[in-house]
């Protein structure tokens, strides 16, 4: 599973770690998170995340 990096803030989805704080459990696929989910740091929506190159 890839990570995805937002491009406002910078912020680093690791899907290994989720988003409890955000309702997203460990091991939950960038693809799998509900559309209404937002950057936890700066409030972006999912179309601002990328894939983030290793």
């Amino acid at each position: 599973m890839a990570k995805h990096e937002c491009k406002v803030c910078g912020y680093v989805y690791d899907p290994e770690e989720g988003d409890r704080e955000n309702g997203v459990a460990p091991g939950t696929a960038f693809e799998d998170i509900p559309e209404n989910w937002s950057c936890p740091i700066c409030g972006a929506t999912k179309s601002y995340f990328e894939p983030k190159e290793e």
